[in-house]
């Protein structure tokens, strides 16, 4: 048993994962579409030989790659990155979502362990610190950069 990467049509990788797992071949037993990784599939399989089975009958699926992965190299595809990352203290951001949405602020803390990010308006007569969750905001200037 192993991981295999299959290759696909662009933008088609859903599509293909959900395909291949709709079969029920009782030989392939997970599928995994990464947003991160476009035009290949990872599927865990017994072997590739049920890829030649199914390979004519599941359309933008263009073949599989020689040889197998093991979890180790697409264990960092199955943990979810944080909202808040890229984000650091000083950056000024938009705040997209919430009461405040369109409203630019700065950072002012970060906290990692619960996806969420603490903010001051700049357009504010007084400064008021607001707490936001890590997908309601974009950065728009980073002191980093």
């Amino acid at each position: 048993m192993g991981i295999f990467a299959v290759k696909t049509t662009a933008s088609q990788e859903r599509t293909v994962a959900d395909m291949i797992m709709n079969r029920e071949e009782p030989s392939i037993h997970a599928a995994l579409a990464p947003d991160s990784l476009t035009s290949y599939v990872m599927v865990e399989a017994d072997d590739d030989a049920v890829f030649e089975r199914i390979s004519d009958e599941i359309p933008h699926m263009r073949g599989v790659v020689q040889g197998k992965s093991s979890i180790a190299e697409v264990e960092h595809f199955l943990s979810p990155k944080p909202d808040v990352e890229g984000i650091a203290e000083g950056d000024i951001v938009e705040l997209i979502a919430g009461p405040f949405k369109g409203e630019k602020a700065q950072v002012q803390r970060i906290d990692e362990s619960k996806d969420q990010v603490t903010v001051e308006l700049y357009e504010a007569t007084v400064p008021i610190p607001v707490t936001v969750r890590g997908d309601q905001i974009r950065v728009l200037d980073s002191e980093e950069r």
